[in-house]
């Protein structure tokens, strides 16, 4: 008898290791990756290069149609990457500069309604794990599995400066803090979909745990379910 295919759900703070567990977690049993976050990256970035005004709730939803995102795996890196109208920017969108601005942009109404619409379609087939910040809540609140993830605020920092440090050594600690706690309180305030856990998540606090150790604990609750 064949697995039953499930919606897993990955939610939390910034710089928990979300993306790296749904990443691992997807690999392992052979499901498709998306990764939320990166879709407000991508939305952000394009709203940049085309300055604009993103308090102006007409321009923001001309702009969005003029936007196509798609994921793409990438044979190479074993892994998946985002597409913006055709060019792979994967690697653009982790530029403290769209870190910055990501969760303003992820705050709009039209914004999120149009990434949620986007994501919904993308879980129809199941089989999928998502890691986001209102993925559990908003985006698949009937999913089977739902795990929320926090860590102290301190690890954080330090996980994400590595991160940043290694893409642009002026990088300070400072600057990655500041950005973090500015992200947490964005994302747990704001009027749509804010961030929190849903009644039926499991906590998962990675503070203490190795990426083995959180990966072995996600599989052990997936296979509950299927």
């Amino acid at each position: 008898m064949a697995n039953k295919k499930i919606i897993v759900t990955i939610d939390g703070w910034s710089s928990c290791g979300k993306s790296t567990l749904a990443k691992q977690l997807a690999k392992v049993l052979g499901y498709v990756y998306i990764d939320s976050g990166a879709m407000y990256r991508a939305i952000t970035l394009y709203f940049l290069r085309n300055h604009i005004d993103w308090t102006d709730t007409k321009e923001v939803a001309e702009a969005l149609k003029n936007i196509s995102i798609e994921f793409e795996f990438n044979e190479k890196s074993q892994q998946s990457e985002i597409i913006l109208n055709g060019e792979n920017v994967e690697y653009v969108i982790r530029d403290l500069v769209i870190a910055e601005k990501v969760s303003d942009v992820a705050a709009i109404k039209e914004v999120r309604t149009y990434a949620v619409a986007q994501q919904q379609k993308m879980g129809e087939k199941k089989a999928v794990v998502m890691d986001g910040r209102d993925i559990g809540t908003t985006v698949f609140p009937y999913a089977e599995l739902k795990i929320f993830m926090t860590a102290d605020i301190a690890v954080r920092v330090e996980r994400r400066f590595r991160e940043m440090f290694e893409k642009n050594p002026n990088t300070t600690i400072e600057e990655v803090k500041n950005n973090l706690e500015t992200r947490d309180y964005i994302d747990s305030h704001r009027e749509v979909s804010p961030l929190r856990k849903a009644a039926d998540a499991v906590e998962i606090d990675n503070t203490n745990l190795t990426e083995f150790e959180q990966l072995d604990i996600a599989l052990q609750l997936t296979r509950q379910h299927i």
